[in-house]
């Protein structure tokens, strides 16, 4: 399954742009239809299986690759590189587990782009602790959270708030903001012809590349809320209680309304309060080791 059988992407704006209408011709797989071509290709080694799963995720590496244009390396590369996790991906997928490849597969796509920027930028011009590298990936997903989009310095109580947002210090914030701050504009057109091209951002919001990308992201949530219902069972009828009133109601009731619902003492609720929380945090991480395991399997990698 080599990357040469991928349609090409030529380098320059106009090559990104034919490349783009040719994946869009590549039709979505229903979910039966994608569950036997992953067994085919899994059992039996089927090549062509594995190259309609690929080239059916393509749009989802485009979508997300655009995440990363802000890092100043050519986007064609981000994609191919995209494309290498997707692949790496369709590999080591098993079917069996129940969930759809573009869930699966934005773990391995994520890691490969990101593991070609940090080989791309300079880890003297982006810091080397976590806390720096937490910020290089997620600086303007929060600013974007907070409508920071004018271009420059931020302003105070935004460098407050993206600080507190991602734990690092507010200097670290304005710093690597001044880093990145060379972002290409979503206005810029694809094509050197902007009528021809058409602007990035109308290729972004465009419904028929964003279909997978929902998908996954849907998938995911319903992951988590998945496994905070399982993790519940582990709770006895006062412990879930106590703990939805407290941990998960939109308007929390307090110690002391719940101490004279069961009869006992402030303290005792809080003190069932905090065990409930450990008994699911404990249930919780026991349940995500499988829905981690594409993460896993990442790190386990040798350094290319």
């Amino acid at each position: 399954m080599a990357q040469t059988s991928l349609p090409a992407l030529a380098a320059g704006e106009g090559g990104l742009s034919k490349y783009l209408d040719e994946i869009r011709r590549f039709p979505m797989l229903q979910p039966q239809e994608e569950y036997m071509l992953a067994k085919r290709y899994r059992e039996h080694g089927d090549r062509d299986a594995a190259h309609r799963l690929v080239t059916s995720h393509l749009r989802l590496v485009a979508k997300i690759a655009m995440g990363y244009r802000g890092y100043g390396l050519p986007i064609g590369e981000v994609i191919s590189e995209g494309n290498v996790g997707l692949m790496q991906a369709v590999k080591r997928f098993e079917p069996e587990k129940g969930f759809r490849l573009a869930t699966y597969a934005m773990w391995w796509i994520k890691a490969a782009i990101q593991e070609y920027i940090l080989r791309s930028w300079s880890l003297v011009k982006m810091g080397t602790t976590a806390n720096q590298k937490r910020l290089f990936f997620n600086l303007r997903k929060v600013k974007g959270q907070i409508q920071a989009l004018e271009e420059g310095d931020l302003r105070p109580e935004q460098v407050t708030t993206i600080a507190t947002r991602l734990g690092v210090t507010e200097e670290d914030v304005i710093s690597m903001n001044r880093r990145l701050s060379g972002d290409t504009s979503l206005n810029a057109p694809i094509k050197a012809d902007s009528e021809s091209g058409g602007e990035w951002q109308d290729w972004l919001v465009d419904e028929s590349e964003s279909q997978e990308a929902r998908l996954a992201e849907s998938e995911e949530l319903d992951n988590r809320r998945q496994l905070l219902k399982d993790a519940m069972e582990v709770l006895n009828d006062r412990e879930r209680r106590i703990f939805e009133a407290r941990r998960l109601a939109e308007d929390p009731i307090t110690l002391e309304e719940l101490s004279s619902e069961f009869g006992v003492s402030r303290e005792r609720v809080r003190q069932i309060e905090v065990r409930a929380f450990e008994k699911v945090q404990k249930a919780v991480k026991k349940g995500a080791r499988e829905l981690e395991r594409p993460r896993r399997e990442i790190e386990a990698l040798p350094a290319s």
